[in-house]
C-alpha cells in the first residue's frame, strides 16, 4: 500500500526547473529518504507534498488525497517538520505545544494525555516550563517534532531536521522516528547526510530535480557503475590534485582519513595510481579494492547524469 505516490511532479522558479517529472512512490509504515546537495529540490518536493506549494506540472496522492484538489483534507492527514520550524522563544515548551494543538484544532478533552504521551515519548516533560529560546539544538527539534505530530498525522515529513545538531541529539531523534514507525507512521525524510541514508528503509537520490534512483541503501550501491579503490596516502589533498586528469580513474570522495577512487578496472586504477604517485614522491601507504559507500553511489551516479 502506498502513502505518496507522484506522477511527473514538476516545480520551476522563473527560469529554474526546482523538480522535474518527479515519479516516487512511498510504502505505508516506511521511513523514506530523499538525499540530495544543497539545491537539488528536496524542500521544494516536500512542500508541494504537504499541499503548501502548488505544483507547476504532474501531480500526487498523498494520504489519499490530491495535492492540488483536496489540500485541506491533506493537512489535517500530515505533519511537516521544515529545516526552520516556527517555534516562539518567547513561549515556554507546553505553550508551544498548546499553541499548535489550538492551529490544528485538537479537543481540549484528547489533548491533555497527547501531550504528555509526546512529551515522554521525546524525553522533554522536564522542561514543560522553559521557554523554547532556552532549548539546545536538538531539544528545539524535538518539540518541533511534538508540534508536528500532536494532531496525529498518518505521514511526518522533516525536512532535514538533524542539519547543525550534534551527534548525541541526532542518535536520540533517530530513536524516536523508530519508535514512530512501529506506530504505522509513514516518514519523508530529506537529508544531504549520505550516513543517515543508511537508517532509511528506502532512498531516493535527488539531483538538479531529477531522481536519479529509488531503493533500498544496499540495492542502490550495488546498482553503481565501477569499482572503488581505497587509497591512503602521506597527503591525501595533495594525492587527489596529483591523480586528477588520469583517465582510467573516474571520481575521487574523501572518506576520513582514506580517499575513495572510482575506477572501472581495479588493477588499471592501482597500475595508474601508483606510477602517478611514484614519479611525483608521494609514499602510499594503502591501497585495496572496498565495497562502496552510498556516498561513493552517489558520486558515481552523479557523474554519468553529466555525461
Amino acid at each position: 500500500m502506498l502513502s505518496i505516490q507522484t506522477t511527473n511532479l514538476t516545480k520551476s522558479f522563473e527560469s529554474l526547473t526546482a523538480v522535474k517529472d518527479l515519479n516516487l512512490e512511498v510504502k505505508t509504515g516506511e521511513i523514506f529518504g530523499l538525499v540530495g546537495p544543497d539545491a537539488s529540490g528536496k524542500t521544494t518536493t516536500l512542500r508541494m507534498l504537504c499541499g503548501i506549494l502548488p505544483p507547476d506540472g504532474g501531480g500526487a496522492i498523498v494520504a489519499g488525497c490530491d495535492i492540488r484538489k483536496e489540500t485541506e483534507s491533506l493537512k489535517e492527514k500530515v505533519g511537516y517538520l521544515p529545516q526552520r520550524f516556527g517555534l516562539y522563544g518567547d513561549l515556554t515548551v507546553l505553550e508551544n505545544i498548546n499553541f499548535y494543538a489550538d492551529l490544528y484544532q485538537v479537543s481540549k478533552k484528547s489533548r491533555g494525555e497527547r501531550i504528555e504521551r509526546l512529551l515522554q515519548f521525546a524525553n522533554l516533560k522536564p522542561f514543560g516550563k522553559r521557554k523554547a529560546q532556552d532549548l539546545s539544538g536538538g531539544m528545539k527539534q524535538k518539540l518541533g517534532l511534538i508540534c508536528a505530530l500532536i494532531h496525529t498525522p498518518q505521514i511526518l515529513f522533516l525536512d532535514e531536521p538533524t542539519t547543525g545538531v550534534d551527534p548525541l541529539s541526532r542518535r536520540d531523534f533517530w530513536v524516536i522516528l523508530y519508535d514512530l514507525l512501529k506506530e504505522g507512521v509513514t516518514i519523508l525524510f530529506s537529508t544531504s547526510y549520505l550516513d543517515e541514508a543508511e537508517r532509511c528503509s528506502r532512498i531516493g537520490m535527488i539531483y538538479q530535480g531529477e531522481l536519479l534512483i529509488a531503493d533500498t541503501p544496499s540495492a542502490v550501491k550495488v546498482q553503481m557503475k565501477g569499482r572503488i579503490l581505497e587509497l591512503r596516502t602521506e597527503n591525501n589533498q595533495r594525492s587527489i590534485r596529483m591523480l586528477e586528469g588520469v583517465e582510467s580513474l573516474r571520481g575521487f570522495v574523501l572518506s576520513g582519513d582514506k580517499i575513495h577512487v572510482l575506477v572501472d578496472d581495479p588493477q588499471e586504477g592501482e597500475q595508474a595510481i601508483r606510477e602517478v604517485l611514484k614519479a611525483k614522491g608521494m609514499g602510499v601507504f594503502d591501497l585495496m579494492v572496498v565495497r562502496p559507500s552510498l556516498e561513493d553511489a552517489f558520486v558515481s551516479m552523479v557523474r554519468e547524469k553529466r555525461k
